[in-house]
């Protein structure tokens, strides 16, 4: 976070929105698996957070980009043993990641819940270079009668029929923000990261 001040002495302030940032061991003890395995997903859709490893008490945290506290499933879900069952009722854009009473870590996670019409589906966790990976386009009740566009760092990467952007060996190069849009209709960007083999 940072802040700006008027004045000397300085009489008003304002702050900016909090940004998570994660530093952690890549190889860590423990892993956080999203499913359905992907970062967007629709208000109403049934999502689940695993946490596998050796502890035997694992929490998933949670940490929202408008504030710096982080909170456990208990207040924004449902813990039953190492999987917790989130509240999608709502809008959200939050980074999960589990922890131990102990306080061995996990790889964090990016989700977003949208209440919108379009949704990106792609990986929640990072894609190995060489390996391939398909992104898509969803829509919340509709089918697509329309030319679907990706886009990647902002920039059309395609633009035709195709619900789907295929990538058959993914490079460092292909790491950025993508997100698509159908009949005018955006979906939320999503970070792709690429880790080496």
């Amino acid at each position: 976070m940072c802040r700006a001040g008027r004045g000397d002495p300085e009489y008003l302030t304002y702050n900016s929105d909090s940004k998570f940032v994660w530093s952690a061991d890549i190889h860590s003890s423990a892993s956080l698996t999203v499913s359905p395995d992907r970062a967007q997903h629709f208000t109403s859709d049934s999502v689940s957070l695993s946490c596998e490893g050796n502890s035997a008490e694992w929490g998933v945290m949670r940490s929202s980009p408008k504030g710096s506290y982080w909170l456990d499933c208990s207040t924004w879900g449902t813990m039953t043993g190492s999987t917790c069952n989130i509240n999608t009722d709502r809008t959200s854009d939050a980074v999960y990641w589990c922890e131990s009473e102990s306080g061995e870590f996990s790889n964090a996670v990016n989700i977003t819940v949208q209440d919108g019409d379009v949704i990106l589906l792609s990986p929640a966790r990072p894609v190995t270079e060489g390996h391939s990976v398909s992104l898509s386009c969803k829509l919340r009740n509709q089918t697509f009668d329309s030319i679907v566009f990706f886009y990647h760092n902002e920039k059309v990467t395609q633009s035709d029929s195709r619900w789907e952007l295929n990538i058959s060996a993914v490079s460092k190069s292909d790491e950025g923000f993508y997100k698509c849009q159908h009949s005018g209709r955006e979906s939320a960007q999503s970070w792709m990261s690429v880790q080496g083999e």
